[in-house]
């Protein structure tokens, strides 16, 4: 019984860091959305949630790399727009154009990298939401 309880305990836990870590990402992101100029390309910060993905060239997102330059390249956060009734599916937008990556101060690098992951996070739980909610209707 102790087991069963204590594996509740730990779900219990488990679910409400993740609602924290959310509270604290979405204040975050709001911050970088303004601090980065992304207010000026997007009107709404909800309105972030309609691109299908957000991407950066310039600086690497892998784990194993995570925020390391590219060599003569250009930053820019990059959104894409997916529209199933149009001829071109997928519409690349710049969100936020950076300059030469070389040139790059690491304070704004940093925020870059954040932004995009911290994008990416939020996202995920809208998406698990999402499908959660789609299973619900089969029921």
């Amino acid at each position: 019984m102790s087991s069963a309880l204590d594996r509740l305990k730990n779900l219990t836990a488990k679910i409400t860091s993740y609602e924290l870590a959310r509270k604290e990402n979405l204040k975050a992101l709001e911050r970088l959305y303004t601090t980065l100029c992304i207010d000026e390309k997007v009107a709404s910060f909800q309105d972030l949630f309609d691109f299908k993905a957000i991407n950066l060239s310039g600086i690497s997102l892998n784990s194993e790399h995570l925020g390391v330059i590219k060599a003569k390249k250009y930053v820019q956060i990059i959104a894409i727009t997916y529209d199933s009734s149009s001829k071109v599916k997928n519409k690349n937008s710049s969100l936020g154009y950076f300059g030469r990556s070389e040139k790059l101060d690491a304070a704004l690098k940093d925020e870059i990298v954040a932004f995009v992951l911290r994008w990416r996070f939020e996202k995920s739980f809208m998406t698990l939401e999402h499908y959660h909610d789609m299973i619900n209707t089969l029921k």
